[in-house]
């Protein structure tokens, strides 16, 4: 990285902070990598800790880079498929208390991406203390205004049985997977639960350790299924469309991504101990 120019009359907080942004913006520092540390930048420029602070400080007010309490600065990654997600579950798992809530359809891209860090923690390559996940799903037994039917938005029944045949089959594998790991004594507490809410959501929703959430809006597409015999075309929730978008806690709890974590944590909490009813599997 270059040095700052003492003759430049910029100020050496913003000197650092082009340097740092011209290397984000050339892809030099890649999204999801850690920048140098406070530091290792304070001795690389030869400035004052409050300097480099506010370099960074810039940086986060342009939403390119992210802190993480205890991790350090990462170069953001402004938009993640779901399987992006993967990397962000498993270094979630590093920590000593994991929490994974999550909100949205069918649980089918938690369950791909959580599958190995709970390998690693039957290996004993993990080993945090605590595990909780919760899962909010929409209520099934109750008509839906999305998906529907194309001809007339009717709801469908028959998509609404299908809908819970995939839900089922991904969040009782998840649960099932996290207490094993409690009846093994792998971890010391280790809880999953599923509650369904009587509402269809329209976005998915994942927040990691109450330091991290993911939000990615369903995207709605005209989709033709085999429903009892019948070949119907419905106006479906596309999961695997959605672009998810990472926010992040940081040193600054007023930063629009601070509060994004904080309000996204307070809705869910809301949501799971009002409306929210436990899920017996069919």
């Amino acid at each position: 990285m270059d040095a700052i120019d003492p003759d430049d009359p910029r100020p050496a907080s913003q000197q650092i902070a082009n340097v740092l942004r011209a290397a984000i913006l050339t892809r030099k520092l890649a999204p999801g990598e850690k920048l140098p540390s406070g530091p290792q930048l304070v001795e690389r420029y030869g400035v004052a800790k409050a300097t480099v602070e506010q370099a960074i400080r810039i940086l986060r007010d342009e939403s390119l880079v992210v802190s993480r309490k205890g991790s350090g600065v990462f170069v953001r990654e402004r938009t993640e498929r779901p399987v992006g997600l993967r990397r962000h579950i498993e270094r979630a798992f590093e920590a000593t208390a994991v929490t994974i809530d999550f909100a949205g359809f069918s649980g089918e891209t938690l369950h791909g991406a959580i599958a190995e860090p709970l390998d690693r923690i039957r290996e004993g390559r993990l080993r945090p203390e605590s595990l909780v996940v919760r899962l909010l799903v929409p209520d099934a037994s109750m008509p839906w205004s999305l998906p529907a039917r194309t001809d007339d938005l009717a709801d469908s029944p028959a998509f609404r049985r299908r809908a819970i045949r995939i839900m089922e089959r991904h969040t009782t594998a998840i649960v099932d997977s996290v207490h094993e790991l409690a009846s093994l004594g792998l971890v010391t507490s280790a809880t999953a639960q599923v509650r369904s809410y009587p509402a269809v959501p329209l976005f998915k929703l994942y927040i990691l350790n109450g330091e991290q959430a993911f939000f990615g809006y369903y995207p709605v597409r005209e989709h033709r299924l085999e429903l009892d015999g019948e070949s119907v075309a419905v106006w479906d929730l596309m999961g695997k469309d959605a672009t998810l978008f990472e926010h992040g806690q940081d040193a600054d709890p007023d930063s629009n991504d601070s509060q994004f974590v904080e309000q996204s944590q307070i809705w869910f909490d809301s949501i799971w101990n009002s409306v929210a009813r436990d899920y017996r599997p069919s």
